[in-house]
């Protein structure tokens, strides 16, 4: 089944995003990042799943907060951890609400980002104790798991640009950024994994990883997939175009059964050519 992300469209109102996704005939809607909050978007969404028959899922920072911050539940700074934890309570409450079963979020990271940098360079700061990050992270995601009760948490790789993999030495500032981290997380703790296979194109490339390796080992550990195209260097969010050759190793992976969201910026016409492209090409 695929999803679009409301990310794909730049509205400031969510039921603006979806609302616009919806009259173009998408029906499976993934809510994610990259709006502001006011007071009545739960019922804007409850009366647009009516209107449509549409099917939600939340995503990361969505809910979005009053007031913005970055999630980052591996954070050692007390009021970034528990701001995390809460948001991640709310979206799990609000996936409730909306009759939703999954729940995804990202992995940790080792430094602590400001709202400024996400998605940019990162200023050079100390690298936190990567033990405790993880352990902190672990303990967190196993509590909001039986929170979660019959939703599933998923925990979605993350993606080290070029340039910020060169700013820091080529240390690894992120948590699940390779297959060798993913796999031994999984040794420790049954976690959920949210494969996104566009942050993994990048850092392959930041830390001369063999990207296809990688996939073949992360592939059959995941029923979540993302999907976007970029230039291996950053995590640029394009649509894909008939000239997305690598879409053709991944086809050879059976991907039927699994949940896979587009996550590409572009006008509706561009969005859709992706879509039907990730249709043609991976028979989801």
């Amino acid at each position: 089944m695929i999803y679009i992300t409301t990310a794909c469209v730049r509205h400031n109102k969510i039921s603006d995003s979806v609302r616009e996704l919806a009259e173009n005939g998408f029906r499976n809607i993934e809510l994610s990042g990259g709006t502001d909050y006011y007071d009545t978007y739960i019922d804007d969404l409850l009366e647009l799943q009516q209107e449509f028959n549409l099917n939600y899922i939340c995503h990361n920072y969505f809910p979005p907060p009053k007031e913005h911050f970055v999630l980052n539940l591996a954070s050692l700074d007390d009021d970034i951890f528990e701001k995390s934890y809460q948001h991640i309570k709310q979206a799990i409450e609000l996936s409730r609400k909306l009759g939703a079963k999954v729940y995804g979020f990202h992995a940790g990271y080792f430094i602590d980002i400001k709202v400024s940098e996400i998605g940019e360079a990162l200023s050079k700061v100390r690298i936190n104790d990567k033990k405790i990050a993880i352990e902190r992270f672990l303990k967190a995601y196993e509590e909001l798991k039986g929170f979660a009760g019959d939703i599933k948490l998923y925990v979605e790789n993350n993606v080290v640009s070029q340039a910020n993999a060169q700013k820091y030495d080529n240390k690894n500032i992120f948590m699940l950024t390779n297959s060798e981290e993913v796999l031994q997380i999984r040794k420790q703790t049954k976690l959920n994994f949210l494969f996104d296979l566009a942050h993994l194109k990048v850092t392959s490339n930041s830390y001369k990883l063999d990207f296809y390796k990688q996939v073949e080992e992360l592939i059959n550990t995941t029923d979540y997939i993302h999907l976007s195209e970029n230039n291996s260097i950053a995590d640029e969010h394009k649509c894909f175009t008939k000239d997305s050759n690598w879409l053709n190793k991944i086809s050879n992976y059976n991907l039927k059964d699994k949940i896979v969201t587009l996550e590409t910026h572009g006008s509706i016409s561009q969005i859709k050519e992706s879509y039907q492209i990730i249709l043609n090409k991976l028979k989801v």
